[in-house]
């Protein structure tokens, strides 16, 4: 425990959906859902708007859908959350050396190991220029805590959203925790939080006066003292700069289950090339394959291969993906496909044959694309839709070029994103982040005219923080020390 508030935790807002809204200025205040719109989908993200109206994250879809029925509905645009995560990391870097990230929108800085703040004055300032700076480089809004524990920190950035920053004083900790929900500490879950609710126990004050002795008898004796320490406000972790990836997966879940067994095998030869893109673009490769089947009674069945040697080769993984999906029975229908990588090393094991079948590989599956695709599609069709085959094709083949959200590119309209598409036509609203609401136009979903695009960056012409934060523009220094911040009593 520290005796300044020096360790940094930033949150960003409602992440994918406020990028949503700042990249598309027709939805800026309304409710936006961010996830996957199937019938099985969840919610990833929900805007402030779509809070209130009872949407939260990993909510099902169809649930969104009936309690915000006039939300616009998105599909996540993972290259655009990724180029913003990117920038914000950046910014935190040079605070200090000392950053954990903890997913693409929050992150853990030691601000004493980059030498930026030693007391709360220091502290106070830096969290607030951070915030004004993340502002002006993103266009969107995080939340900061300040604390002496990254437990505390953490606690102080989610009491602050949204758009806030809240410094906790050292010395203050149990006193602010006392009054809290026990669900606020880490490890305190649905299921122990309802454990420990049937001992009577709903509040921190209440674990710590019931003393480590109780709570090694309810949760056993590492949870129970790790609890009773965290309860008193006691957390001596270190902010940790590298975090290592112990695996690499991707996993789909299907509207409809699965039943045909070549499309299985075609889904998971898939999901394998997506799992090995991953996989180099972290620079890694992996000994171990691992196969996730969800069948269509929830049982869910894992195998795994570990190979002579690491690998980043897409046939070596793919194959061993195949194998494992043959010792699995799929008869019954399949609701959720998921490969993954474990075992990650810094270098690969190089298999001249493997290369040379993933060659040939490439070059057999780009002759034969558009075949496999219309067949697969027809059997999708078939599948799901029967008596309705070409029609329920036509409109898979739409959402998955024109998915919800996503950008386009007209030749003649210019920069807009797919609001949506059906019955052979794609509707698209043609605006930028920087433009004021644009108009909407509906296309043939073959129209030439109309291709995919790149997600434009959300700021037009972005200040320059190269110097940052060794000098901030005297304009700015002041900025988001007042309104938004507050310290603990």
């Amino acid at each position: 425990m520290r005796a300044a508030p020096t360790i940094l935790h930033l949150d960003m807002d409602a992440f994918y959906a406020s990028a949503e809204q700042a990249s598309k200025p027709s939805l800026r205040g309304k409710p936006v859902v961010v996830g996957g719109l199937g019938t099985r989908g969840v919610v990833a993200t929900a805007s402030y708007e779509a809070r209130r109206l009872g949407v939260h994250s990993a909510m099902p879809m169809a649930q969104a859908r009936r309690l915000a029925p006039n939300a616009a509905y998105l599909v996540p645009r993972f290259a655009l959350y990724r180029t913003v995560s990117d920038q914000v990391m950046e910014l935190l870097g040079r605070l200090s050396p000392l950053v954990e990230p903890l997913s693409l929108d929050e992150a853990f800085v030691d601000l004493e190991a980059g030498g930026v703040a030693d007391d709360s004055e220091s502290a106070r300032a830096i969290g607030g220029q951070l915030r004004t700076v993340i502002g002006a480089v993103t266009g969107l809004s995080g939340s900061v805590g300040l604390a002496g524990s990254k437990m505390l920190a953490k606690i102080a950035s989610e009491e602050a959203k949204p758009d806030g920053l809240l410094l906790i004083e050292p010395g203050t900790e149990r006193e602010l925790l006392a009054p809290m929900s026990v669900r606020v500490l880490p490890g305190v879950g649905p299921a122990t939080g309802d454990h420990l609710r049937r001992a009577g126990m709903t509040l921190v004050s209440h674990l710590a006066e019931a003393g480590e002795a109780e709570l090694v008898r309810l949760l056993g004796k590492a949870h129970g003292v790790a609890l009773h320490r965290m309860a008193q406000g006691y957390d001596d972790r270190p902010v940790v700069a590298e975090r290592d990836a112990k695996s690499v997966s991707v996993e789909d879940t299907f509207d409809v289950d699965l039943h045909d067994r070549v499309r299985v095998r075609t889904e998971v030869e898939r999901l394998a090339d997506r799992c090995v893109q991953r996989l180099r673009g972290a620079g890694r490769s992996g000994r171990t394959v691992v196969l996730k089947v969800r069948r269509y009674d929830f049982s869910t069945l894992t195998r795994s291969e570990t190979l002579r040697g690491p690998t980043d080769d897409p046939t070596v993984v793919r194959e061993a993906a195949a194998r494992l999906l043959e010792a699995v029975d799929t008869t019954g229908g399949v609701r959720l496909l998921g490969v993954g990588v474990t075992g990650l090393a810094d270098f690969t094991q190089e298999d001249l044959f493997a290369q040379a079948a993933d060659a040939e590989h490439a070059a057999g599956k780009s002759a034969a694309a558009a075949a496999d695709a219309a067949a697969h599609e027809g059997r999708r069709g078939a599948e799901e839709e029967p008596g309705g085959e070409t029609a329920a094709s036509e409109e898979q083949l739409a959402a998955r070029r024109w998915p919800a959200g996503h950008d386009v590119r007209h030749e003649v309209h210019g920069h807009g994103w797919v609001q949506g598409s059906g019955v052979g036509r794609v509707t698209v609203r043609f605006e930028e982040p920087w433009t004021p609401p644009g108009r909407v136009r509906t296309f043939r979903i073959d129209d030439p005219q109309l291709q995919p695009a790149d997600p434009l960056r959300l700021v037009r012409d972005p200040v320059d923080y190269s110097s940052w934060p060794a000098s901030l523009p005297k304009s700015l220094s002041g900025a988001g020390s007042a309104e938004g911040e507050e310290s603990s009593p």
